[in-house]
């Protein structure tokens, strides 16, 4: 597995988000190989909120800057339902106290800085399904984790998987097969993938999965 620079690790811990070390080192990994395997295609990410896991897809493109790799995320940052207020993951210093919204950009563009990324990232503010809609290059990674109701998770999947390369990655987080530990929508997407023939499964890092495209379709 690929090892994180002892800047980049500090970065990612101190950032805030919810995606623990060992998941982060799977996403790294993966972004890493993938980089490698389809030199000069992007790291695309739905879900940028702080820029925790961004900072993962930049140290990868990083690395493989000489072939033209970039990490590119994509949020609309007005926080997904979860972190709305009165729901379990909403934080009140990220609420803009001029318009009374959520605004995670500020402080993912500070998440950057502070890691020295922001020449290895294109970050595009906007709602997934129509970014999605406009992109028109394959990727060689695509990490879903954007909104967990089944409304958006099927949305990054259905917008997102087509542009997987051939031999890409295509990665899930907060995946929970056991209704218990979490939400189900991320499954269904990741059991969406693998039921359609055209992704196969590479690893599992507690709730991250990391699947390569195998074949064709979504």
């Amino acid at each position: 597995m690929a090892t994180l620079h002892p800047r980049v690790q500090a970065a990612f811990e101190a950032a805030k988000g919810f995606m623990p070390l060992d998941e982060g080192l799977a996403l790294h990994a993966a972004a890493t190989d993938a980089a490698a395997r389809l030199p000069g295609l992007p790291l695309l990410e739905v879900g940028t909120y702080c820029g925790r896991s961004t900072i993962l897809l930049a140290a990868a493109a990083r690395a493989a800057r000489a072939t033209g790799t970039t990490a590119v995320t994509v949020d609309h940052h007005r926080g997904s339902e979860e972190q709305q207020p009165g729901w379990e993951y909403h934080d009140k210093d990220l609420v803009d106290p001029e318009v009374g919204l959520m605004d995670t950009l500020p402080t993912f563009r500070r998440t950057l800085h502070a890691a020295g990324f922001e020449d290895d990232v294109i970050a595009i503010a906007g709602r997934s399904p129509q970014v999605a809609a406009v992109w028109g290059k394959p990727l060689a990674l695509v990490f879903i984790d954007g909104g967990h109701t089944d409304e958006h998770a099927t949305a990054d999947y259905e917008g997102w998987a087509p542009h997987v390369a051939p031999d890409g990655v295509l990665v899930v987080h907060d995946v929970f097969p056991d209704p218990a530990d979490g939400g189900q929508a991320p499954y269904r997407v990741y059991r969406r993938a693998l039921d359609s023939g055209a992704f196969t499964e590479v690893s599992v890092t507690r709730s991250l999965r990391v699947l390569r495209r195998t074949g064709e379709g979504i």
